[in-house]
């Protein structure tokens, strides 16, 4: 099932993912695009396998959402202010370690245990990535957002990243494993046309890859609590609602009479009833979404996008980068198109590249627009303020 228009790239790598394996079924969601191995967007349903690969390298990327109690009123002179001191408090990059170690339950789960079985070595290196990335936010479309909705004036804090180096690391060494080789070997240069990497789920390395990821999913919910508290704190606020979802992940769920594995990258489960926070640019609205009750959303494994989707890569839009000189050419956008639209917005940025400007994004309407009969829009919410790593902060993942 294809929702929206997509460019042959896309369609075409979404028609590879279904001819390999066995596959139940498969979804493109509107903000689809191309991506490694699977489209962004794009839901592969297996029977009896799991693919890595379409998980992905940024195991649990998803989204929380929290409505405060707090109202715009409260807070709108203060915004900049506010904005100034999430950006010193919260870490954003690649590789960045919390300026104050966390301790937390998920240290004494008992699925580290799959990276003993993998080496001592292993465990040691990782548990310790994990340990010092709690908290942190990685670079790319990875942010820290204050949102307003206007229907009620109240005042929403979400974010938006994943299980940080930690899964990553787990990523890559269970599709070396996958591939024959050593957890920790440096794996070949791979095309983005990669066929996706299955393992059987009922095999021992199946086992132990679910398991890893179930623990990078814990691990992912962890670091996004642990964010949203920080903002709360510095808002001075508390938590009357909140959504919590992953959108690179793959679940056990029943279809159709029978259980399979549904592989979901950059895209987001909507079971009836289901509460999905779904985020805009920085320039446009956010919404929370509900799946329906009704064919039309069991059709579509109960899927539904994740994001707007980008409509322009991060070349094309920041131009290419000479990270000897840190100079970047030959972009479509510059930063006083970015600036202006931003400001016009009427959102207080800190950080951000013209790579991940509004013009790099559809409509978040558009493709909302196109799952009308599976999801229904609850609320609709308008950035005020956004968190980023840096403009030419290196990003190796690109989800």
């Amino acid at each position: 099932m294809i929702f929206g228009d997509h460019d042959e790239k896309t369609i075409r790598q979404f028609d590879n993912c279904l001819s390999v394996g066995n596959v139940a079924g498969g979804v493109l969601c509107a903000d689809g695009h191309y991506g490694y191995s699977q489209p962004v967007g794009g839901v592969v349903v297996y029977d009896g396998q799991i693919s890595p690969s379409g998980v992905g390298y940024d195991i649990a990327c998803g989204n929380k959402a929290v409505r405060t109690n707090l109202q715009y009123k409260d807070i709108e002179d203060d915004l900049p202010l506010l904005m100034d001191e999430m950006a010193k408090r919260i870490s954003f990059g690649v590789g960045r370690k919390n300026k104050k170690r966390m301790d937390h339950e998920l240290f004494d789960d008992p699925d580290w245990n799959v990276f003993e079985q993998i080496g001592k070595q292993e465990h040691d290196r990782l548990k310790k990535l994990a340990i010092d990335q709690l908290g942190t936010v990685g670079a790319g479309n990875h942010f820290v957002d204050v949102l307003v909705e206007e229907a009620t004036g109240d005042v929403w804090i979400a974010n938006h990243f994943g299980s940080r180096g930690f899964g990553h690391k787990t990523a890559s060494g269970f599709l070396n494993l996958a591939n024959g080789r050593g957890f920790s070997d440096k794996a070949p240069g791979e095309s983005m046309e990669q066929p996706p990497t299955l393992i059987d789920l009922e095999t021992e390395l199946g086992d132990l890859y679910y398991r890893a990821m179930t623990l990078a999913g814990k691990y992912a919910y962890a670091g996004m609590d642990a964010v949203i508290d920080e903002v709360l704190s510095i808002l001075g606020a508390t938590t009357e609602f909140e959504v919590h979802n992953h959108h690179n992940y793959a679940w056990k769920e029943t279809h159709f009479g029978k259980e399979r594995i549904v592989v979901r990258k950059g895209a987001t489960p909507s079971a009836p009833g289901q509460l999905c926070f779904i985020g805009g640019s920085m320039g446009d609205i956010s919404v929370i979404v509900q799946g329906k009750d009704n064919a039309a959303n069991e059709n579509a494994f109960y899927s539904t996008v994740h994001g707007a989707g980008r409509i322009m890569s991060r070349t094309q839009a920041a131009g290419k980068m000479n990270w000897k000189k840190r100079v970047r050419t030959g972009g479509q956008i510059s930063q006083q198109q970015m600036d202006e639209a931003v400001k016009k917005f009427g959102v207080e940025l800190r950080g951000g590249g013209t790579d991940e400007s509004p013009f790099v994004y559809r409509k978040l309407q558009s493709v909302l627009d196109a799952h009308e009969d599976t999801i229904e829009v609850l609320h609709v919410l308008k950035p005020v303020g956004v968190c980023m790593a840096g403009a030419n902060e290196f990003d190796p993942y690109k989800d």
